[in-house]
């Protein structure tokens, strides 16, 4: 049995240039218009040069746009959940015609990230994009405020990337293409992969979650979010090592690959968590861990939402399945790790976990009990909190008080 095909069936669709064909279109990009695009943009870029989104070859036109808004599908009848969109302003948008080429700018260094054919020109409803993908359009939720915030044009059209966008030269190895993944678990020997999602360092739960996976795959993908996130949340070069730390003493060998992909989140809940899976399948991943609140802030979604979000897309949307695991927490009575499928004891002796209660109590240098997390990943973490200045401490515990 092998791996699970790319997202629509085909095969990896990277639009990243290499070789003399790069070199010529770093040299052609220096004549082009220039589109400077956001973080989160810069992201979906990365990952189209890499394969991740694969089929696309690009930034959606209004037509895909409103499928994809309306119906999770675009307008081929390609399963996909949330726009992959790419907008500027008015003004710069009337200096393009269609049919042009412009080369577009990474927010960070100003250097040229890709090139992209401008195919389409369009206006959108944000009140509507944002209803339909966040289910709100309250403006304190991040993801609104991002898409409220974007420019008035989208402009559409295939893409030439030039770049991966810094992410290998500062996360090395970790940094993997879905090229990598799919020859590392093929190595393995692996068909059967669970991915886990992760924008925080793993507590017990998550050590739960993905040890249930590994009894029924032969491995867990651990893909942590290397793009931007919000105020408050742990960097990725920290919560990566404090994963290290965690597989390395309480894993057993050659079951967990730790790899790192570069999009920001979007905090779109159940529609993050479908394209999560669309962009795991191209990883080679199976199966998606769905816990709680899965790809949620705030009290936006219901904590199982992205459970039952996979109940109602068509059978043949995905080949990578979700492995749905209930409310987890550590149990008094049982003595262990423990979910409301199992436990049959009342909340009084149950301990709740959660990355939000840990950055709390890491913030205001309060104790944490034993059962929450491991010694060496709290000896990670509160090396981090330490070195913040205390302005920043105040900053991150403020975060984790207003978020919703």
């Amino acid at each position: 049995m092998g791996l699970v095909n790319p997202h629509g069936g085909g095969e990896l669709c990277p639009r990243l240039l290499e070789g003399a064909l790069l070199n010529a279109e770093r040299e052609r990009a220096l004549t082009l218009t220039r589109i400077t695009v956001g973080s989160r943009e810069k992201g979906d870029l990365v990952m189209l040069g890499i394969g991740g989104f694969t089929p696309l070859e690009g930034f959606m036109g209004q037509a895909d746009w409103k499928g994809v808004c309306d119906e999770m599908r675009m307008a081929s009848g390609l399963f996909w959940p949330i726009p992959i969109t790419l907008s500027t302003d008015r003004i710069s948008a009337n200096s393009i015609t269609t049919g042009e080429e412009v080369a577009l700018i990474d927010p960070d260094e100003g250097s040229v990230i890709a090139t992209m054919t401008v195919n389409e020109k369009y206006s959108i409803d944000k009140s509507h994009e944002c209803e339909t993908v966040f289910g709100t359009t309250d403006l304190e939720h991040p993801g609104v405020k991002m898409v409220m915030e974007q420019g008035e044009i989208n402009l559409a059209g295939p893409v030439k990337v030039l770049t991966q966008g810094g992410f290998p030269e500062k996360y090395g190895a970790l940094f993997m293409s879905p090229r990598d993944t799919r020859n590392l678990f093929e190595a393995m020997g692996w068909s059967r992969v669970a991915a886990f999602q992760t924008r925080n360092p793993m507590h017990r739960s998550h050590e739960y979650l993905a040890k249930v996976a590994i009894e029924v795959c032969d491995g867990v993908l651990i893909h942590s979010l290397l793009g931007n996130l919000k105020p408050g949340d742990i960097p990725a070069e920290v919560r990566t090592e404090a994963i290290a730390v965690l597989t390395e003493n309480y894993f057993v060998k050659k079951t967990i690959v730790q790899a790192g992909y570069p999009l920001d989140m979007r905090y779109a809940g159940p529609r993050e968590a479908l394209l999560h899976a669309v962009f795991r399948q191209n990883y080679g991943c199976s199966h998606q861990i769905v816990g709680r609140d899965h790809a949620g802030v705030g009290s936006y979604y219901g904590p199982f939402d992205a459970h039952t979000i996979f109940d109602k897309i068509p059978n043949d949307a995905l080949e990578t399945q979700a492995l749905k695991i209930d409310w987890t927490f550590w149990c008094y009575q049982c003595g262990g790790m423990a979910s409301a499928r199992t436990c049959p004891h009342g909340e009084g002796d149950r301990l709740l976990l959660s990355g939000t209660k840990l950055r709390k109590l890491l913030s205001e240098d309060s104790e944490v009990p034993a059962e929450f997390s491991r010694p060496e990943v709290l000896e990670v973490l509160r090396a981090y909190y330490a070195g913040l200045a205390a302005d920043e401490r105040v900053e991150v515990k403020l975060a984790g008080h207003s978020a919703r």
